[in-house]
Formats: structure tokens, C-alpha cells, sequence
């Protein structure tokens, strides 16, 4: 399927490792100049020699708001107008609703709230003046089921998705699509260090996972690059469960 990505400028947030890092490949695999972010410049450097001559390494913490709102003009600089924005932020630390001190929960709010928002209000415009964009936002399903011992990730995730709901609806018919990935169970470096390794992930996964396995970060990679393509022209607002099958509800 051609998806119309070819010589597109992406910039890839938390592109270093893992489902950021897949993502990058991917979109690079479709024809896209790519700008990968990470605070780890060693890291960038590794995932660039992986992706390839499309990936060009910006480093960036996205705790540094002005950061972020610097980046998109590098990358133009450097690459073009931002056409894709991948918001790929990480996640907060575990633990229950009482456990975290405010300033726990100001940084939470920071790196998952505010930081989309800084890096959307340096792209949007030019994509509205171009008539074309794409956003994607790399959620959790739990902001569709809040999953226990998350409630950083629950809390915060859950205003992202607001913000990025009431920027689809006003920015749709300027031909920018804005959707977010409800994410499950991955073979990542964040679920290993949250299980000791990836076996008891897997263990849980076989038994607990309809489709009876992790995730595989590629395949994280196949779907955004959809969401980012031509053919996604008609797909906005949306959040879209990438999790085997685990979430209960039907909406």
C-alpha cells in the first residue's frame, strides 16, 4: 500500500529505543526524513546508525519546555517544515493515587500534558497554512481502563487525550489529523524494568492477553506510520487500542 509519505519531515519524540525508535523506523521506511529526539545523544546516535540516512538525531529532554519549543525550528532548519509529529513522551513513575509528592505530579504533568501541547503549538500552524499534518499521540489503554499502579500515567494521559480530542475536532478541516494510540502490553525496556525482565511479562501476557503475547514494537511502527499516511486522511480524534485484544470495554 503506498502511503504517501515519501520526502514527509517527521519528528519522532522519545525515538532513542523501543516503540519511539520502531515508529522512526518505520516512517523512514516509507520515504519520510526523520528527526529523532531523545535527551540520550548517545542513544540518538545508536537508533540513527540503526534507521538509517533518513534519521537525523536531535537530543532533547522533553522536561525542557523551551527545548521543545525550539525544536520543531531546528528540525525545519535542518530538514523542512514539521509535517508529522509523533508525541512519544515515556512514562512516570509507578505507583498507587496517594503515593507521589506534588512535585511528582507537577513533572508527570509536564512531560505528558504540557509537552504535547508546547510541541503542537510550534507545528500546528504551519500545517494548517499547508493544509496538511499529521499527529500522533503514543497514549496507554489506560486511559480507557486506569490500570493499578499507574496513577500518574492514569491521571495525566487522560488531559493529553483531552487537549489532543478538542484540537482534532477544530483543526480537521484544515486537512491535520490528530489521533492517539491506546497502547498495551509491549516487549519494551520500561515493562521489563517494571517486572524485573520481559519473562514474567511474557508469562502474564500468554495467560492474560487474548492474542497470547506482547507486543512487538514493529508492529507499534506499522500502525503509526498508517495513521501518519494519505490513506488516514479521514481518521481524527480517534483512540485507537493497540493492546492484543486486553482492553474489556467495547468503547
Amino acid at each position: 500500500m503506498e502511503l504517501g509519505l515519501q520526502d514527509r519531515v517527521a519528528l519522532v519524540m522519545g525515538a532513542s529505543r523501543g516503540i519511539g525508535r520502531a515508529i522512526a523506523a518505520a516512517l523512514a521506511r516509507e520515504g519520510a526524513r526523520v528527526a529523532i529526539a531523545s535527551r540520550s545523544e548517545e542513544k540518538l546516535e545508536e537508533a540513527a546508525a540503526e534507521i538509517g540516512p533518513a534519521a537525523r538525531p536531535f537530543a532533547a529532554d522533553a522536561a525542557n519546555l523551551e527545548r521543545l519549543a525550539a525544536l520543531p525550528g531546528e528540525v525545519e532548519a535542518a530538514l523542512g517544515p514539521v509535517e508529522v509529529l509523533v508525541l512519544n513522551t515515556g512514562g512516570p513513575p509507578f505507583g498507587g493515587a496517594l503515593d507521589h509528592g506534588l512535585d511528582e505530579w507537577e513533572s508527570a504533568y509536564r512531560s505528558l500534558v504540557l509537552a504535547p501541547r508546547v510541541l503542537a503549538g510550534a507545528v500546528v500552524p504551519g500545517m494548517r497554512e499547508r493544509g496538511w499534518g499529521r499527529i500522533v499521540n503514543v497514549g496507554s489503554s489506560s486511559t480507557r481502563e486506569p490500570l493499578p499502579g499507574l496513577n500518574l500515567s492514569n491521571s495525566h494521559r487522560m488531559a493529553a487525550v483531552g487537549f489532543l480530542k478538542t484540537l482534532a475536532t477544530e483543526i480537521a478541516a484544515d486537512g491535520v489529523t490528530v489521533n492517539t494510540v491506546a497502547t498495551g502490553r509491549f516487549a519494551t525496556e520500561r515493562l521489563a524494568t517494571a517486572d524485573g525482565s520481559l519473562e514474567p511479562a511474557e508469562a502474564a501476557a500468554r495467560s492474560e492477553v487474548p492474542a497470547a503475547r506482547l507486543g512487538r514494537p514493529e508492529e507499534y511502527g506499522d500502525l503509526v506510520a498508517f495513521l501518519c499516511s494519505e490513506r488516514a486522511a479521514y481518521l481524527t480524534g480517534a483512540v485507537i487500542p493497540l493492546d492484543g485484544g486486553l482492553l474489556r470495554s467495547a468503547f
